[in-house]
């Protein structure tokens, strides 16, 4: 007896004495330059699981590029590096001119001798407001925010010391400072996305055209050849110091990182996620890090997909970045509905992912009054169904009906124009006995969900309540082998998606108890 209990307390030690390193590790310890070291952090943090919706601003210079432009044409993204694509020196598929790069000649000059540097100098910011923006991010019922710190074409959307092509240099503001400030006080989370490790190669037609003064290779990048994918040791040198510059000044709760990192030397990476993650613990709180393709991998950093998402839930929390129209201000831009992405975000999160939303800014810094309303109708749905989303964690299955993603992945909302229907419904839950059906349009006659036949094993404990989020009426429902079968509520709270809140007994198992004739066989 003496030898199992001296068992048992060498196991109980064994254990506690884990978990004690585990918290002596995650409290004091810092995480070296390596891949073992680094996989011992929590990668996603709860307070980014809870957040659910996110947002970031794509504005800077290249904003005014689009300015005049005919709309009857197309103008490719990436202007920066599409402008120097005259069909010659940079061929076409056409062998002609591209839009882009007729468009900057006529604005500015023929870019061999007018070249980005022309638009960086017309950038004027003068209707920029960081608490404008906070207040409709808040209302947008988004959790984090901020800016695109740093775009393909190199300059800084900081007061930055390590380049002169900053926004204050041209523009005279901080617009980093201002939103960490004013989002912080809304009590959102602070957010800074890079996407400069691309700039080795879209700068890389410019230098095609050759021209460009020596001084300025501090923007362009030192001279290389399109097909050069290999970074020189001067560009891993100015993309760190930009990237520490910003860690260190404006502590943000998440860096996310646009795709082509992965062509950056892995010893790069690994400095930049033992550093980050290392302020993290120095400042007191956990931080995340988002990344695209191979560049880092899913035990240490959250995977993202562009315009894009899985056709199933992942183990792992994953994020999906999109944008309602372009990426940056297009005149007469288009946008998506909030019909459209309040359906996505069901999608999403039931699949236990996050969605950053993009917008847009016209070039003085305002906010476009067609993305104000399209935040604002989002945020007063999620005002009343919020509930279904923020906190939630994917339930047994995501979703039932007709209308899937045929395959997951980057630009599948490219490809693919999904419109979802009344029978298209997506699960939440939040613990054992409370879970939510988000119907995604307005249902026609009663609502029936299949997944909870009680033909089926999907749902096994009973169901005491069902409510239609936002409303107090008493609805009339049975479960039965045809699911749960919803009588149409007489009114419905919002537009758009609908949200029930379905309460359970929860697991139970009987015990025999002390009865002695009850163990009798």
């Amino acid at each position: 007896m003496i030898k199992h209990i001296g068992k048992k307390l060498g196991i109980i030690a064994v254990v506690l004495g884990a978990s004690y390193q585990s918290h002596i590790y995650g409290q004091n310890d810092k995480y070296a330059e390596t891949w073992e070291s680094i996989a011992q952090v929590n990668a996603t943090p709860d307070w980014f699981l809870d957040a659910k919706l996110g947002i970031y601003a794509h504005w800077g210079p290249v904003s005014s590029a689009f300015v005049g432009t005919e709309p009857s044409k197309h103008y490719a993204g990436w202007h920066g590096m599409m402008m120097y694509n005259d069909g010659k020196i940079v061929e076409t598929k056409n062998g002609k001119p591209s839009n882009n790069y007729l468009h900057h000649k006529k604005k500015y000059g023929k870019p061999s001798k007018k070249g980005y540097i022309e638009i960086i100098e017309d950038f004027s910011p003068t209707a920029f407001d960081a608490k404008e923006w906070a207040d409709l991010f808040a209302k947008s019922g988004a959790r984090f925010a901020g800016p695109v710190a740093m775009h393909h074409d190199n300059f800084a959307m900081w007061d930055s010391k390590v380049t002169r092509w900053n926004v204050m240099n041209y523009g005279g503001i901080d617009p980093s400072a201002a939103l960490k400030k004013e989002i912080n006080e809304k009590g959102m989370r602070f957010i800074g996305s890079f996407h400069h490790a691309f700039t080795w190669k879209y700068f890389g037609p410019a230098h095609a055209h050759g021209n460009i003064d020596p001084k300025d290779y501090d923007l362009y990048t030192n001279p290389h050849s399109l097909d050069n994918d290999t970074p020189d040791e001067a560009f891993r040198t100015a993309w760190w110091a930009a990237l520490k510059e910003y860690i260190d000044n404006y502590q943000p709760d998440i860096i996310w990182f646009d795709w082509w990192l992965e062509n950056l030397p892995e010893e790069d990476r690994l400095k930049f996620l033992a550093y980050y993650y290392n302020k993290g613990k120095e400042w007191g709180k956990e931080v995340a890090i988002c990344y695209k393709e191979a560049t880092f991998n899913e035990d240490v950093a959250i995977k993202d997909y562009e315009r894009g998402r899985p056709n199933q839930p992942k183990q792992n929390a994953w994020l999906t970045d999109t944008s309602p129209g372009a990426w940056f201000y297009r005149p007469n831009a288009k946008f998506k509905t909030a019909n459209e992405l309040i359906d996505i975000l069901a999608d999403i999160v039931a699949k236990n992912g996050l969605m950053l939303l993009n917008v847009p800014p016209n070039p003085d810094g305002s906010i476009p009054p067609e993305m104000q309303k399209l935040l604002t109708d989002m945020g007063a749905w999620l005002e009343i169904n919020g509930e279904a989303i923020y906190d939630t964690r994917p339930w047994t299955v995501f979703g039932e009906g007709p209308t899937r993603l045929p395959e997951g992945g980057h630009k599948v909302e490219e490809k693919l124009k999904i419109e979802y229907n009344e029978n298209d419904i997506r699960y939440t839950k939040k613990g054992d006995k409370e879970f939510f059906a988000i119907v995604l349009d307005e249902p026609k006659g009663d609502v029936i969900m299949k997944t909870l036949s009680t033909d089926i094993g999907a749902l096994n404990s009973a169901i005491l309540e069902v409510q239609l989020i936002g409303s107090t009426e008493k609805l009339k429902w049975e479960r039965n082998e045809k699911g749960l079968v919803i009588q149409k509520p007489s009114s419905f709270p919002t537009e758009y998606a609908h949200a029930f809140k379905i309460t359970l007994e929860g697991y139970k198992e009987n015990n025999i108890g002390g009865d002695v004739e009850a163990h009798i066989d």
